[in-house]
């Protein structure tokens, strides 16, 4: 294949990660102080901090390819310098091919490079189009991929349609949103008109997050007839990673509907409650414990958001793999199999300890506490600090003054 070549009019390097070298811009060149974002400064986006993000995205579809067994194509439509759509194809055994692609021409010239400096240019298609344009001309059925990501710098909202019609049947959507302000209730209208749904500023808002996204690509693939299952998702640092497969078919998009639905939360006694609708038969507005007035969250995703067998294969492909945040990425693999099972929503002792006025207890001792109580009771990779259980509110606070009271309340940061 021709050598590709460019000039470059900006200050570069060249970094390390996973299994590949790349050139990327240097982004303490393009920053005057430390507050300043450097990748949306930079001509051509990279961002270092997303690191675990392309780890993680690496694990997911090496977990899904071997669901499936056999080979399968990938399209990155955002791709930036092409870190994320290279690694794919360096690093995930049975990626036969992958479509990288950016509007921007500097992006572009860049990502085409950095695939010939990894000696990828026969599995590795480069393009220079509008990420939906690109998307449209794979919507024909022999056309369509195995697995779409899409990482973009905000919302991936404005990519969902084309995405979905993209996808063949079965086939695997990640989903970043850095946007987290809307999703966790600082801007509340902005969410409602990005993602169709009311957040809420709880202690659990990053859950509610990624269900608010969950829920908005439910609706979206329900207009083609489309069908989708969550069967991974993360909150790390500024964002929160949702993936889903799809399935076509009316009563496949029918049944993923029936998994939307509202939250409601006492702002008072910390009580939540699940429901279909907003306001159901009866419904009075008053929690069932405080008689306080009750906040609604939704419509949004109340279905499942890990699935047990696709969080065990992710967790099997870590296994050895050396990068640089290994550590993390097992904690938080470990975190969301235990918690593949466990009761939407969880409590948050610092809240509770602030509402009681009283120290915050040991999360070891309330976790284990609440499970000799007969509750169903598990950590989250959401909040170090968070408990899921079916206990009720009342019952978690009496929990956290039992185990005050036998004076083994000492955080030893146990987990």
């Amino acid at each position: 294949m021709k050598k590709v070549s460019f000039r470059i009019n900006f200050p570069t390097e060249i970094v390390e990660e996973g299994e590949i070298k790349i050139l990327v811009p240097k982004l303490k060149a393009f920053v005057k102080s430390t507050s300043e974002y450097a990748p949306s400064k930079a001509p051509v986006f990279y961002n270092p901090i997303m690191e675990l993000n392309r780890d993680m995205a690496v694990l997911a579809l090496q977990a899904y390819q071997r669901m499936l067994n056999h080979e399968i194509s990938v399209c990155e439509p955002l791709t930036g310098c092409g870190v994320r759509g290279i690694r794919f194809a360096k690093e995930v055994k049975g990626a036969k091919k992958v479509l990288i692609n950016d509007i921007n021409e500097k992006a572009f010239q860049l990502a085409r490079y950095n695939v010939q400096m990894n000696q990828l240019s026969e599995r590795v298609t480069v393009k220079n189009e509008d990420a939906n344009a690109i998307l449209g001309c794979y919507g024909a059925p022999r056309k369509r991929f195995d697995v779409i990501d899409i990482d973009p710098f905000g919302s991936p909202v404005p990519y969902l349609d084309s995405s979905i019609r993209a996808l063949r049947d079965g086939g695997l959507l990640a989903l970043t949103a850095t946007d987290i302000a809307p999703l966790c209730g600082v801007h509340p209208r902005a969410c409602v008109r990005k993602y169709g749904g009311k957040p809420l500023r709880t202690e659990y808002c990053h859950e509610l997050a990624v269900r608010l996204l969950a829920g908005c690509l439910s609706v979206t693939a329900a207009k083609y007839e489309i069908g989708v299952s969550v069967v991974f998702c993360h909150s790390t640092d500024h964002y929160i990673r949702v993936y889903a497969t799809i399935k076509y078919g009316a009563k496949k998009a029918d049944k993923s509907i029936k998994n939307m639905g509202y939250v409601l939360h006492c702002f008072n006694c910390f009580h939540r409650e699940i429901a279909e609708e907003p306001f159901p038969m009866g419904y009075s507005g008053r929690c069932s414990e405080c008689n306080s007035r009750l906040s609604v969250a939704g419509p949004l995703w109340i279905g499942k958001i890990f699935d047990k067998r696709f969080c065990k294969l992710i967790k099997e492909e870590s296994q050895g793999k050396m990068f640089r945040y290994r550590k993390k990425i097992q904690k938080i693999l470990t975190l969301a199999h235990d918690e593949a099972n466990a009761p939407i929503t969880y409590y948050v002792l610092d809240k509770i300890s602030r509402k009681l006025a009283l120290p915050v207890p040991s999360v070891k001792t309330l976790f284990a506490s609440l499970r000799e109580e007969g509750f169903q009771a598990s950590l989250t990779h959401f909040n170090p600090r968070g408990i899921r259980t079916n206990a009720s509110a009342t019952r978690m606070k009496e929990s956290f003054k039992k185990v005050l009271a036998n004076r083994d309340y000492l955080d030893r940061s146990e987990f």
